[in-house]
């Protein structure tokens, strides 16, 4: 770096002293070691002379400046100087602070295992000082904005000795439904203190993590866990789910205690996180809800703390792969290849240590397992028999029952690949095994799709050049009448006169002519219609068309759609043709990972963006709401869509709803709220620029779409869990501000006014797995009608999706 501003420096210098261009030339260096030494020094002996000649002019001047070589050498610093003004981004900040709890946490390391985290780290007023801000940089929250007035050294003396209240620091609300669920929340002194914890256990077991563990993790997240299952795991002959429904009780709690131990020597820390089950503010629960999501009601240490509890249940995974595919022969494409030597040890060494064990996997012969979990979502592949398939689900489900006192659902299907074209559903999508058509039938079916395009296009025409002779019969009509009413014209027929005799007095020409229309819309029975366009073609323009060309018109049609809709023989022969070379059924396909589409499209009713045909339509919440927040609200929605379903194999069908559904429900909002058309708010307010595309050739707005798109750098699941993955919410306006009573925004971490109060509506409860559609699926019902106070600035963030609903205190009114 050095090197290169010092030559920028010789260059800048070189053109100001007028050096030819063969000379500039020589210093940029030759070829040969003589011709490089000469031209070092040229530029030497140069410089020397510009540096003497600024000199003498400087002192004829009379101004004192920095010799030549100062100037050069203070290049690199200035370069360096203008880098660092560059302000640090939330991601940036948060891996500062867990670098400096890091070092903490690794200075109690002796003896194999930490020592003193409560006392020496936790009751620390830096490390809880690193929390706070830790929180409100998930709230996106400036650090160097007004803070809350939290002494932190005071908070760590209580936690040191004790003192610290849990149930004091905790809100509990109760739903308003007849089963009362009850959700309790911590208070932003507990908040920070769990934050404290979360940080400390993520330095202490991150490392030990196993590679099929996603969720909470950096680098392992959604999409990590989809690559995993979509690449590395591929084509297998079975596949099955594992759904876990368990609540933590205390032999759950025991046991997670006991392999705390294992590698943390604290009972302070392990006392207070009892503490914290006792209070019911920690919320352990396997199932029941999705994960990731952003929900209060998973909380903050639920995610580290159910990665460490199934940790076990990742190596036992380890441990059934082991024993069959280390005691079964090898497969049919390595036979011939170099056996694995490593395979063939572990191999003989079970073989001596259990008989028993070689005996239970004999007829494994062949079979390879993977597995991918993400949180308490697992799903297992196996390649082998049916029994073998089976034997190994039931080891897994007896682990999980008997060793880690789980409960298991009994909905479990080990579903065969090449027969399940439903597939099966994973981290809110679809996993989906198909076999590519081959040249022959994508041959057979872009014809077919040529001839439909060529029809539809043949229709069009039709129906535009009907309709327009429609609308010139209706104008014709409406001119004959006007014309017979002029009696020196003498145009009148005695069909006109005839028909006038029923025309009231006083009944202009206008409302005459559309009485005659609907008269005749009755005797036609126009109601069956679907259109005036439809009636003006059908029963004014294509009778007055020749009958040789109506039939020729429609036997076009009728023979383009048999031939698009049937199967000749000729492709049923393409597709029952035998291969020269059989293979088994799942030869040739591939796993397509695919967005719920039919989950998506009722979430987009439920949340009122469609009528039950499907149609767009205004979204009556939002409408009290300012115009850049109504904005907001969908162009989150987009963003979600862009984040999760871009790499996903149907993402043609997201744009298609981006476009025709989210896009136009916009538009119809602002139009409903201003009393505007649709062109008018269209051309006012510009969507693209928030991030809504206008087409679905997204290519083209691909400048506008990165922009707003949330960035890769800060989908870190392991710092951004809960953000990067939480749904859109519904919120509506409930008050403006009242100046007799002022609060602040409820978002921890955020001291601004909130100038308005909002209510939370809870549309939808899924349940667990649960899918992704870009909504929040699955809040608590205690949380339904939930009034909170929010800045303009933080709804925007969290219509945005920068934060979540977890950095909202709902408490916040009661402090």
């Amino acid at each position: 770096m050095w090197i290169g501003a010092g030559r920028r420096g010789a260059a800048c210098l070189l053109r100001r002293t007028n050096v030819s261009p063969s000379q500039t030339a020589m210093l940029h260096g030759r070829s040969t070691a003589t011709r490089r030494n000469r031209a070092a020094n040229f530029m030497l002996e140069e410089l020397e002379d510009v540096g003497e000649n600024m000199s003498q002019a400087n002192k004829s001047s009379g101004s004192s400046v920095m010799s030549l070589a100062k100037s050069l050498a203070c290049l690199p610093d200035e370069f360096l100087a203008s880098k660092e003004k560059r302000p640090l981004t939330r991601m940036e900040h948060k891996r500062h602070i867990e670098l400096g709890i890091k070092k903490r946490v690794k200075a109690q390391y002796s003896n194999g295992k930490y020592h003193g985290l409560m006392s020496k780290v936790v009751a620390n007023a830096d490390t809880l000082h690193d929390s706070y801000d830790m929180i409100r940089l998930n709230s996106n929250i400036m650090l160097t904005s007004k803070k809350d007035d939290i002494c932190f050294s005071s908070l760590a003396e209580q936690l040191a000795s004790g003192e610290f209240e849990v149930q004091s620091n905790a809100l509990s609300i109760a739903a308003k439904t007849k089963f009362k669920d009850c959700l309790v929340l911590p208070k932003l002194k507990l908040r920070i203190v769990q934050e404290a914890i979360r940080l400390v256990l993520e330095v202490v077991y991150r490392p030990h993590f196993s590679k099929i563990s996603h969720g909470c993790r950096s680098g392992r997240g959604q999409i990590s866990a989809l690559n995993y299952v979509g690449k590395e795991i591929g084509v297998r002959d079975w596949w099955f789910r594992l759904f876990i429904n368990k609540e933590a009780d205390q032999r759950v709690l025991s046991k997670l205690m006991s392999e705390m131990k294992d590698k943390i020597e604290d009972s302070e820390l392990l006392s207070f996180i009892q503490s914290m089950f006792d209070a019911r503010v920690l919320n352990l629960v396997f199932g029941s809800f999705p994960k990731g999501h952003g929900l209060p009601q998973e909380g903050v240490l639920s995610p580290i703390l159910m990665n460490i509890y199934l940790d076990n249940f990742d190596h036992e995974v380890f441990g059934i792969c082991m024993r069959y595919e280390g005691l079964g022969t090898e497969t049919g494409d390595r036979k011939d290849a170099q056996s694995s030597k490593l395979r063939g040890w572990i191999r003989k060494q079970i073989k001596e240590s259990d008989d028993k064990s070689v005996d239970q996997v004999t007829d494994g012969a062949g079979t390879r397992i993977s597995a991918c979990r993400y949180m308490d979502e697992i799903f297992v592949a196996v390649s082998g028999s049916k029994d073998t398939a089976m034997k190994i689900k039931a080891e897994i489900v007896s682990y999980l029952k008997n060793t880690l006192n789980l409960d298991v659902e009994d909905r479990m299907d080990l579903s065969a690949i090449r027969e399940n074209s439903r597939g099966v559903q994973f981290v809110g999508t679809v996993v989906r095994l198909t076999t590519p058509a081959s040249a022959e039938l994508r041959a057979v079916h872009k014809l077919k799709d040529k001839v439909r395009l060529f029809a539809s296009q043949k229709q069009e025409i039709w129906d535009a050049m009907t309709l327009r002779i429609g609308k010139k019969w209706l104008a014709y009509g409406l001119r004959r009448i006007k014309e017979s009413e002029i009696e020196q014209l003498g145009l009148s027929t005695p069909l006109l006169d005839h028909i006038s005799q029923f025309r009231k007095d006083g009944m202009k020409t206008d409302h005459w002519f559309k009485s005659l229309l609907k008269i005749w819309m009755q005797d036609v029975n126009a109601k069956t219609e679907s259109s005036e366009e439809v009636l003006l073609s059908k029963y004014i323009a294509e009778p007055a068309l020749p009958q040789d060309l109506r039939d020729a018109f429609y036997d076009f049609q009728k023979q383009a759609n048999e031939y698009v809709s049937s199967e000749t023989a000729a492709i049923v022969e393409l597709l029952h043709r035998p291969c020269s070379h059989p293979k088994p059924s799942t030869q040739g396909a591939v796993t397509r990972l695919e967005a719920p589409m039919n989950s998506i499209k009722r979430s987009l009713h439920r949340y009122s963006l469609i009528n039950l045909e499907g149609f767009p339509r205004h979204v009556c919440m939002l409408m009290l709401q300012d115009d850049e927040l109504i904005i907001s609200w969908f162009a989150g929605l987009v963003r979600r869509w862009l984040k999760w379903y871009s790499k996903l194999d149907n993402f043609g069908d997201i744009k298609l709803l981006m476009v025709e559904c989210v896009r136009k429900s916009c538009i119809r909002t602002l139009a409903a709220k201003h009393r505007m058309h649709e062109v008018l708010v269209e051309k006012k307010f510009e969507l693209e620029q928030y991030g809504i595309p206008l087409t679905e050739d997204m290519d083209t707005d691909n400048t506008v779409m990165e922009s707003n798109a949330a960035p890769t750098s800060d989908d870190d699941e392991s710092l951004m869990f809960g953000i990067s993955g939480s749904g859109l919410c519904l919120l509506s306006l409930s008050r403006v501000k009242v100046p007799a009573r002022v609060f602040n925004c409820f978002v921890m971490g955020c001291t601004v006014a909130s100038p308005s109060m909002y209510t939370l509506h809870v549309k939808e409860r899924q349940r667990f797995p649960g899918w992704r559609t870009g909504f929040a699926t699955s809040i608590h019902p205690s949380l339904h009608g939930r009034r909170i106070g929010l800045c303009s600035q933080h709804v925007k963030d969290l219509y945005l999706g920068n934060i979540s609903l977890q950095n909202v205190e709902f408490g916040a009114l009661s402090r």
